[in-house]
């Protein structure tokens, strides 16, 4: 499993303008937000609220790497010769997750360098125990990955993932109120675990934990939902 995991790392840093842009992009929203946040002073857009909803923001991303890494391995035939191997099927979800998850903390440590020089004001400790109240939702969109890479080709992926992409930048919140969307948008954003994860991230960096349990669990429920359909997917898969 480990060997199988070296190898979906290297397979995903073979394609370095993904993982750029997965990066990137969430740096330059941050920039241009709270360039604005000066000009027209907004509280959405001060760094102190906004860098959650773009470090959730650039995990959508690792949702679309490991969509397309099984995507491809599927269709090269890979993967159906390595059903022929002594891996289980927690081996192989095991073996793609593991390479992604550095990445992950890479994206969002990355996010609080740059938002300590724009104004975030929490200190390292607030800032540590954010990003790993942010690992709940990371995970999830990197099994929701699996899920799709399990079961659409690579051309699908790549219409799917921009839809998917875009849903997460408005139905979490990110960037926007989402009460000024009206009461029908506000109750499907929070029945999703985009919000709850950001307004955790942005409670913990202002030192407050009183909605810890709350938001947290939703975060770990999508989780749990999340890996529950990649394994039934990677069981699909396997018995085709």
């Amino acid at each position: 499993m480990l060997n199988f995991a070296e190898r979906n790392r290297k397979e995903i840093f073979r394609d370095p303008l993904s993982i750029i842009l997965g990066i990137t992009l969430p740096l330059l929203l941050l920039i241009v937000f709270t360039t604005i946040e000066k000009n027209a002073p907004l509280d959405t857009f001060k760094a102190n609220n906004l860098t959650p909803g773009l470090i959730v923001f650039s995990f959508a991303f690792l949702t679309m790497f490991s969509a397309v890494l099984i995507a491809k391995d599927k269709q090269s035939a890979f993967l159906t010769r390595l059903f022929a191997s002594p891996l289980k099927i927690v081996d192989y979800i095991n073996g793609y997750v593991l390479p992604l998850i550095p990445l992950a903390f890479l994206q969002g440590i990355i996010c609080f360098i740059v938002a300590k020089f724009l104004g975030l004001t929490s200190n390292l400790i607030e800032v540590l125990l954010s990003m790993l109240t942010l690992l709940p939702i990371a995970l999830m969109s990197i099994f929701f990955g699996l899920f799709l890479g399990a079961l659409f080709t690579e051309k699908q992926i790549s219409g799917i993932g921009t839809i998917y992409i875009t849903a997460v930048s408005f139905l979490g919140g990110a960037w926007m109120d989402i009460t000024m969307l009206g009461e029908t948008f506000e109750k499907v954003c929070n029945a999703l675990p985009f919000v709850h994860s950001i307004q955790l991230a942005r409670d913990v960096l202002a030192g407050s934990y009183h909605t810890f349990h709350v938001h947290f669990l939703w975060s770990i429920g999508y989780a749990a939902l999340a890996l529950l359909v990649a394994g039934l997917a990677f069981v699909r898969m396997c018995r085709r």
